[in-house]
């Protein structure tokens, strides 16, 4: 009956079409209409591809087209403030007015309902501090001979290829102005990263960039590239926050001849980077690992990222650094929250630890190995406003990068077609046309800007907590509503263990022993 009702339909349509052409156009127009129309059903009777065209020929289309534009009119028409993600409106355009120093404020309240589960705010102070603090943090322990002098807020790794090639020049010279830090990503290094502003270079698992031509890690060519004095440090990716223990992605769509040089891959396919690190195969290994990029760099920090996954895993890397005595001079946590170019779904949906419970974890294990003062704290993963950073500095980080935010503010719309070449605004495209079109003049100030003002929003709200610094800020200063009638603090929702106790089996807290038994310096 359906099927006879939309057949119906469209025959109807055809008809008053043809009327209408018949009446007010050139009969040459009506033919050709009509024999336009004839080859659509006929192609659409025929093809085996799409069941709805074989049975509702040419108005079928308007399902795809339908769904085409879907995205556009869920964002613009139909989406409130705060429904969308992983970013809502309200966020989006907090950033957007940052990046382009517009006003920022909102008006008629909050829509957030602060009695709602989940709802998290801090105490303000009856004798705010005037801003001032420096949100500055220095990363170097004692077997650094380079130590740097970090923003509290840097650009987190995305490479080129990812990226285009003007996004990431724009990003550079953002970082340049602001005088905070840009991560490569495992892309590698590029010509394109170096235009004066703080790089930190990643050393991913494909190695890309520092490579030999087996694909295994090369120390000439990190030696000649580490050494250089844009590089301020070294970050080794052990996983990613939206793709842990998968590797890279990036496909062969966005593999242009120049990136396939760049990082010595073929053209032509997904270039996948592998799951895990040739160059080291235990927590051991990995510390003899960060000990040779120590001495290939002559002595500038030299760090890790991961996604926290096994407990035991990260439990194994503390005792091995306890063993080795070499110590990383910072950790990058990334959470399963964190974005991508492009991962398989599954993966960026289903694996992985949260950014905060894996901050947590990682804090309170080199707190009990005795590790916290030599190591700094990194953390990603959806950090977009001065609160963010407060949060999740309070939980236990020193500092904090971004991807996302900082790829709005070089105009990032939210689109989500990172992973199809078809990045509208050119942030996370190949194609020359579209890259055309964000103009590197213009965004490398609205870099600065999201950068500046973020900073300054952070350094209000510590100014409005009383606090003269970041480093005041403890965990029972953040404050989150458990339901109607219940609010704890940070530190009453998560458990902090005592200084150096973690060294050995008999002062082990309860909820560390299992991982703490399993864990071994010399495997994984």
């Amino acid at each position: 009956m359906r099927h006879n009702l939309y057949l119906g339909f469209g025959v109807v349509l055809l008809a008053i079409l043809a009327l209408l052409l018949s009446v007010h156009a050139n009969i040459l127009w009506f033919w050709g209409f009509i024999g336009v129309l004839t080859f659509i059903t006929l192609h659409d009777f025929t093809q085996k591809k799409h069941s709805i065209l074989r049975n509702y020929p040419v108005l079928g289309h308007m399902r795809f087209i339908l769904e085409f534009f879907r995205p556009e009119i869920q964002q613009y028409f139909i989406a409130n403030n705060r429904s969308e993600t992983p970013f809502n409106r309200e966020t989006r355009n907090v950033i957007y007015s940052r990046s382009k120093n517009l006003d920022d404020t909102v008006g008629f309240g909050t829509k957030f309902i602060i009695t709602e589960e989940g709802y998290e705010w801090v105490l303000h102070s009856l004798a705010p501090k005037p801003i001032g603090a420096d949100a500055r943090v220095t990363i170097g322990s004692n077997q650094c001979k380079q130590k740097y002098n970090a923003s509290m807020l840097n650009i987190s790794a995305m490479s080129y290829g990812s990226l285009s090639s003007n996004a990431i020049v724009a990003l550079n010279l953002g970082a340049k102005q602001g005088n905070f830090a840009h991560n490569t990503g495992e892309g590698g290094l590029t010509s394109y990263h170096q235009q004066g502003g703080d790089i930190i270079m990643q050393i991913g698992t494909g190695y890309f960039g520092v490579r030999t031509a087996e694909g295994n890690f090369s120390e000439e060519l990190f030696q000649q590239k580490a050494n250089l004095d844009a590089i301020k440090m070294i970050e080794i990716k052990l996983s990613q926050g939206a793709k842990p223990s998968h590797g890279g992605v990036l496909p062969a769509k966005k593999l242009t001849a120049e990136i396939a040089k760049i990082r010595g891959v073929p053209l032509g396919k997904d270039v996948l980077s592998p799951a895990s690190h040739s160059a080291f195969d235990s927590p051991e290994s990995m510390c003899m690992f960060i000990q040779k990029l120590r001495e290939l760099s002559n002595y500038k920090p030299i760090g890790f990222k991961l996604c926290l996954g096994k407990k035991s895993d990260f439990i194994a890397i503390c005792k091995a650094i306890i063993k080795t005595e070499i110590y990383p001079d910072f950790i990058t946590i990334d959470g399963a929250e964190g974005g991508t170019g492009a991962a398989p779904m599954e993966y960026s949906n289903h694996i992985g630890t949260a950014l905060k419970d894996g901050l947590i974890f990682v804090h309170n294990s080199l707190v009990g190995f005795g590790l916290r003062d030599k190591i700094k704290i990194i953390c990603s993963g959806k950090i977009a406003t001065g609160f963010d950073m407060i949060r999740y500095i309070a939980l236990g980080a020193d500092l904090c990068n971004s991807a996302r935010a900082m790829m709005m503010a070089l105009g990032c719309i939210q689109s989500r077609e990172c992973n199809k070449n078809t990045c509208p605004v050119g942030v996370a495209t190949q194609n020359k046309r579209l890259i055309r079109g964000l103009d590197i003049n213009n965004k490398k100030n609205r870099v600065e800007n999201f950068h500046n003002n973020t900073i300054k929003s952070f350094l209000e709200i510590i100014g409005a907590m009383g606090l003269n610094s970041a480093c005041e800020l403890q965990p029972q200063m953040v404050f989150q509503r458990i339901d109607a009638n219940t609010v704890k603090s940070y530190d009453q929702i998560y458990d902090y263990i005592e200084t150096a106790s973690l060294l050995k089996q008999a002062t082990v807290p309860e909820q560390f022993k299992a991982c703490w038994q399993y864990a071994s310096a010399d495997k994984f």
